[in-house]
């Protein structure tokens, strides 16, 4: 396993909840503040109202060419313009866990095309996946982003082609949380 990561919502941390909303499926319960900490959640005193936890790992479904323009033009996280952010937690459903790794890969990528997607937002879009289906949580995938607050519009235009794609159809739970740091 890579890093493990807790999400922790609840009334403390650099990051304003402006928006929690449920896209697919149950929402979270309501918060102000989202505080990430590198470190598993049975490791943390302060559980807030919820924690999400994941751990970023190696990258899947992408093929060496893909993995290669994604690193030439990504950045990283904590750009100090990057005061807007988004937390997408997402859960599909039992068909698309059913399906053998190259069936996801080609509704992922060869329908769906979302690799092709996400590089024509980067280096303004910067983003870390979190796995959690391994740990027995709620969500399968905790997506990460951030960008400047001026790049909002283009991050809503990602994730409205994302949602449109094949590989959605697939998504049984989806929140989408908005958060500002102040």
């Amino acid at each position: 396993m890579g890093n493990h990561y807790s999400f922790i919502g609840g009334d403390e941390g650099p990051w304003q909840v402006i928006s929690c909303e449920a896209i697919v499926g149950a929402p979270l319960e309501a918060v102000q503040r989202l505080n990430m900490l590198n470190v598993p959640a049975n490791s943390i005193k302060e559980r807030g109202t919820w924690v999400l936890q994941g751990f970023t790992s190696n990258v899947r479904y992408a093929e060496r060419h893909e993995i290669n323009q994604l690193r030439a033009r990504q950045e990283g996280l904590s750009r100090p313009a990057s005061r807007s952010a988004a937390l997408i937690p997402i859960k599909k459903n039992d068909a698309w866990w059913n399906m053998a790794q190259d069936e996801r890969r080609a509704i992922f990528e060869d329908q769906s095309h979302h690799t092709e997607i996400g590089l024509a937002y980067l280096p303004e879009i910067a983003r870390q996946l979190h796995h959690s289906r391994d740990l027995g949580e709620p969500f399968d995938f905790l997506t990460w982003f951030e960008f400047a607050p001026e790049h909002t519009p283009i991050f809503n235009k990602l994730l409205a082609q994302l949602r449109a794609s094949k590989e959605w159809e697939y998504v049984e739970r989806e929140v989408d949380i908005r958060l500002v740091k102040n």
